[in-house]
C-alpha cells in the first residue's frame, strides 16, 4: 500500500495525521478515559473563570466606590480572562480531543486570533496598573488619570492587541481530509520559516518579556518606597492606614503578575522551540505535553478572582454580596459599608477607636 505522511502544526493545536490510501488516521488518538479527564480539567477552568471574572466585573460596575483607575484596568483584565475562557478554552479541548475542526473557517480565524488578543490585553492591563501605582506612590502630587483618559488607554491596549494578533487571523486556513478537517496557521514560507519565527520572537518580546520588564522595574521602585523606610512612630493613623492600603494593593498585583508569568512561560517556550526545532512535534507524547501546557496557560484566567478575594477586603466584601444566597456565606454590616461608604466607615472606625482610647486614659487618670 502506498503510504505518505503529512504533518500539520497549528498554534492552537499540534496535530499530525498519516494518510493510508484514501483514509486519514490520527497518530495521536486518545482513549476515551483520557479525553474525559482532559474535558473535566478544562471544564474546571471555564466554570471557575467565568464565575469569578463575571463577579469581579459586577463588583466594579455595581459599586461607585470601586470605580477607581486601578479597578478599571482590573475590569479590563477580568473581561479578557472571561472572554478567553468562554470563546477559546472549550473549543481548544474539543479540537484537541477529537482532532476534527467542526466550527468552520470563520471561527478558525477567530480561534487563532483571539487568544493572542486576550493575552496582550491582560498583560498590558497589568503593566498599566503598575505604571499607575508607580505614579500614585512615587509622584503623589501629580494629577492621576481621569476616567476618560483611563478608557482611552484601555482602547489603545485593545488596538495594539488586535494589531499583534492580526497575522494569526490573516493566515488561518482550514484543510480538508477525507475523514476530518484541520484548522491551522498557514505561513507564507511554511512552519518554521522566516515569517513564523519572526512573529514568534516578536510576540514573546512584546506580550511577555517587555511588559514583565516594565512591571519588574516599577514594582521594584514602588517596593523601595513603601518598604524601604519605616513608618514614623508619630505619624497619624490616617497616614499609616494609607501606607498599609497601598502595600496591600501592590502585594496583590505582584501576586497577580507572578501567577500570570509562571502560567504562560511554558506556553511561550513551547512555541518558540517549535518554530526552531520542528522535530519536537514528532514524539507521540507531545500531545499530552501540549494539552498540559495549554491547560496551565488557560488556567491563568481563573486565579485572579481568587487572589482578589483573598488579598483585598473590598473585593472580599463584594464576593460575599454576590454569593450571599449561599447558606454559609453571611454579609456583615462591615461588608456593606466597605463597598458603599468605605472612606466614611474607616473614619468612623478610627473616630470610635480614638474616643475609646481617650475614655481609657481619662478613667486611669481619675
Amino acid at each position: 500500500m502506498d503510504t505518505t505522511t503529512s504533518e500539520t502544526v497549528n498554534l492552537s493545536t499540534t496535530i499530525y495525521f498519516q494518510h493510508y490510501g484514501n483514509e486519514t488516521i490520527n497518530r495521536f488518538e486518545q482513549p476515551d478515559w483520557q479525553v474525559a479527564l482532559w474535558a473535566i480539567a478544562y471544564s474546571v477552568i471555564v466554570i471557575v473563570s467565568v464565575t469569578g471574572n463575571v463577579t469581579v466585573i459586577w463588583i466594579i460596575l455595581a459599586h461607585k466606590r470601586m470605580r477607581t483607575v486601578t479597578n478599571y484596568f482590573i475590569l479590563n483584565l477580568a473581561f479578557s480572562d472571561f472572554s478567553m475562557a468562554t470563546f477559546n478554552t472549550i473549543f481548544n479541548v474539543v479540537y484537541a480531543a477529537h482532532y476534527d475542526w467542526y466550527f468552520g473557517l470563520g471561527y478558525c480565524r477567530f480561534h487563532n486570533f483571539y487568544p493572542i488578543t486576550a493575552i496582550c490585553s491582560s498583560i498590558y492591563s497589568m503593566a498599566a496598573i503598575a505604571v499607575d501605582r508607580y505614579m500614585a506612590i512615587i509622584y503623589p502630587l501629580k494629577p492621576r488619570l481621569s476616567s476618560t483618559s483611563t478608557k482611552i488607554v484601555i482602547g489603545l491596549i485593545w488596538a495594539v492587541a488586535f494589531s499583534l494578533a492580526f497575522p494569526q487571523c490573516y493566515y488561518s486556513v482550514t484543510e480538508y481530509f477525507p475523514q476530518r478537517t484541520t484548522c491551522l496557521v498557514n505561513w507564507p514560507d511554511g512552519h518554521g520559516g522566516k515569517h513564523h519565527r519572526t512573529y514568534q520572537i516578536a510576540l514573546i518580546i512584546l506580550i511577555y518579556l517587555l511588559p514583565l520588564l516594565v512591571m519588574l522595574v516599577t514594582y521594584s521602585l514602588i517596593g523601595q518606597t513603601l518598604w524601604g523606610s519605616e513608618i514614623p512612630g508619630e505619624a497619624s493613623d490616617h497616614y499609616q492606614n494609607q501606607i498599609q492600603a497601598k502595600r496591600k494593593v501592590v502585594k496583590m498585583m505582584i501576586v497577580v503578575v507572578t501567577t500570570f508569568a509562571l502560567c504562560w512561560l511554558p506556553y511561550h517556550i513551547y512555541f518558540i522551540l517549535g518554530s526552531f526545532i520542528i522535530e519536537i512535534y514528532y514524539h507521540t507524547y507531545i500531545q499530552q505535553i501540549y494539552l498540559a501546557i495549554i491547560w496551565l496557560a488557560m488556567s491563568s484566567t481563573m486565579y485572579n478572582p481568587i487572589i482578589y478575594c483573598c488579598l483585598n477586603q473590598r473585593f472580599r466584601s463584594g464576593f460575599r454580596h454576590a454569593f450571599s444566597w449561599v447558606p454559609f456565606i453571611k454579609v456583615s454590616e462591615e461588608d456593606k459599608m466597605e463597598l458603599q461608604h468605605a472612606q466614611t466607615f474607616r473614619m468612623a472606625r478610627s473616630y470610635r477607636t480614638d474616643n475609646t482610647n481617650s475614655t481609657v486614659v481619662h478613667h486611669n487618670s481619675t
